[in-house]
């Protein structure tokens, strides 16, 4: 099923005719997607994903991404963010590096240095580090957990991947990177962030527009990484 502008009518009745062979659940998504005006900027616009429009509006407003970086994208599949920064480094140039990692295969973007591997896994770190070719100059991870429908232990995986990105940054960050990562609301997001409010001189809470209201979801952008040792 295509979405696009102008288009909304005709889409509807194809939700429509369609809903008895969708679970609740489903019809649910299919519908807020049909309506939400990121997805069709995304479509219209030639990104990968509405989570495109989280991380322009946030570079936008605290400048994060210039041309010449080293830029690692944590979670990042289907490629929205990837797209950007390859974009604002100057990959067409030749500036710069993009190294992305997710458990899904993405389609090749131009400039981006992929590979499809768990990013708990063992090697992961490594091999992200190699692809980097040196210090990093920002980690973004817009890593999200398989839900279990359990809200506890979905936020406690959630933390768990937020934990690992955070590890992983200050292993290859240079000094004064910035790193974004992904959050929900509640329980132990507090410890985590006073964690990173040791590691980097500043620590901001950001709710992007795009971000849909109903959604717990947030970002922690922390930058002037005090480090500066990775190699």
């Amino acid at each position: 099923m295509k979405t696009g502008g102008g288009r909304g009518d005709r889409d509807l009745g194809v939700r429509l005719k369609t809903a008895h062979r969708r679970t609740p659940s489903s019809q649910r998504w299919l519908e807020r997607q049909l309506n939400d005006p990121f997805v069709v900027r995304a479509k219209r616009d030639g990104y990968r994903s509405r989570a495109a429009y989280k991380l322009i509006e946030i570079d936008e407003k605290y400048k994060l991404l210039k041309p010449g970086q080293r830029i690692v994208d944590l979670g990042a599949a289907p490629g929205g963010w990837s797209q950007i920064a390859a974009k604002k480094l100057g990959r067409e140039k030749g500036e710069g590096a993009v190294a992305a990692i997710d458990l899904l295969e993405i389609e090749p973007i131009p400039g981006v240095d992929f590979i499809a591997l768990d990013f708990m896994h063992d090697s992961a770190p490594e091999k992200l580090k190699a692809m980097i070719g040196g210090p990093a100059d920002g980690v973004m991870s817009d890593m999200a957990a398989n839900t279990t429908g359990h809200k506890k232990t979905d936020h406690l995986r959630i933390i768990g991947l937020a934990e690992a990105a955070l590890q992983f940054a200050r292993e290859v960050l240079a000094q004064g990177g910035f790193f974004l990562v992904k959050l929900f609301q509640g329980g132990d997001t507090a410890t985590l962030v006073t964690e990173m409010k040791r590691d980097f001189a500043q620590v901001r809470h950001i709710k992007p527009a795009a971000s849909r209201a109903d959604s717990s979801e947030l970002y922690v952008l922390a930058t002037g990484f005090r480090g500066g040792d990775a190699s």
